[in-house]
């Protein structure tokens, strides 16, 4: 029986998007399912008493200089956003209801604003931008927003975050092989270990 990769992540963390971009293709060499967990960062974080290592004044430069030499490691275009952080409460709906109404465009749809936010490093905190990046990816702005005030789509990010903070997750992004936790994009080769 082929393993599994639960991926708990939230698209305002650019640690979590360096891990993205580098799952599939460690899944697909290791003959292993990606199992995308969508989460909300704020609330796991207001739970465990966690913060984004930004808020500390003499990581977070360190921070943003390692994210460069692990993107320019995986050969990945990377941008800090200018707008980070990203408050994510309505692009997370926005990629639970996706997941849940639309699974055949759920990673088209995660490409599209992981993109926008570190690649073309656009302005998500404002609804017109995010209204235009879904446009330009070919997705329909009003079916989306709708999506987002969804109750059964706000109650099931919530159940989720819950039940990853429940499981011992402290931040983004985590990913679980079996009941194994492996924190950050820079665990990946223990990932890779956990599946051999």
């Amino acid at each position: 029986m082929s393993k599994s990769v639960e991926f708990y992540f939230d698209l305002g963390s650019p640690t979590t998007y360096l891990a993205y971009t580098q799952l599939p293709t460690l899944c697909a060499e290791t003959g292993s399912q990606l199992i995308y967990r969508p989460m909300l960062l704020g609330g796991v974080f207001k739970a465990t008493g966690n913060a984004s290592p930004v808020t500390i004044p003499a990581k977070g430069p360190y921070l943003f200089k390692d994210l460069k030499r692990f993107a320019d490691r995986y050969g990945v275009p990377f941008r800090l956003n200018p707008y980070f952080p990203i408050n994510t409460l309505l692009l997370m709906r926005a990629v639970t209801g996706m997941q849940l109404h639309r699974p055949e465009r759920f990673e088209a749809f995660l490409d599209c604003l992981f993109r926008a936010l570190w690649v073309e490093a656009r302005n998500l905190n404002d609804q017109a931008t995010v209204a235009a990046v879904l446009e330009e990816g070919g997705f329909d702005p009003e079916y989306v927003l709708a999506l987002t005030a969804n109750d059964q789509v706000k109650q099931a990010l919530k159940t989720a975050t819950e039940a990853a903070i429940e499981r011992g997750v402290f931040g983004a992004p985590s990913m679980f092989v079996d009941d194994e936790l492996y924190f950050g994009q820079d665990r990946l080769d223990f990932v890779r270990e956990a599946l051999a």
